[in-house]
């Protein structure tokens, strides 16, 4: 049997999430080099939205801590002007920023805090938990990679036109 994944469920679940005007400030910072943050954590939370719901396992709170889990408001891109411990400290203050916006189940304070998980030492508790950390990774790779892409491609049709 094949599942059918309305984007309406998704974004009937997160909708106040998104329409908060502090998520929406994520679309001013940079992710991943040509992604924002805001596009990075809607990727997040929707792959494992779709994941959680196929393994028939909470795609609520996977979905709502998805779009919170790099609720932080700084440019992270340049390691000159990013706070000290930038990989382990953002999920602690992702989760402060989130709790001072949404109330939050367990379950998505413990995604939140542990996405960075194996970077940060302490494991996930839940099954959901570990599984945005590894969803988190495999969006940083592709936002990273279609980055260096789009580079790579730009420079090869510079050098070839201007010779």
């Amino acid at each position: 049997m094949v599942m059918r994944f309305k984007r309406n469920e998704f974004l009937d679940i997160v909708n106040d999430i998104i329409i908060n005007e502090e998520v929406q400030k994520l679309k001013l910072y940079k992710h991943h080099y040509a992604y924002t943050r805001f596009e990075h954590s809607l990727s997040v939370a929707y792959y494992s939205y779709i994941i959680c719901r196929v393994l028939h396992l909470d795609y609520e709170s996977i979905a709502r801590a998805g779009l919170l889990h790099d609720l932080f408001f700084y440019g992270c891109e340049d390691k000159t002007i990013r706070p000290k411990k930038h990989i382990s400290n953002h999920p602690k203050v992702a989760l402060k920023n989130a709790e001072a916006l949404f109330s939050l189940n367990d379950k998505e304070k413990d995604i939140i805090l542990k996405h960075m998980w194996p970077l940060t030492f302490t494991p996930p508790k839940y099954l959901e938990s570990f599984i945005i950390t590894f969803v988190d990774k495999y969006c940083a790779l592709k936002e990273w990679s279609n980055y260096c892409g789009y580079v790579l491609l730009n420079y090869c049709f510079l050098s070839f036109t201007y010779k």
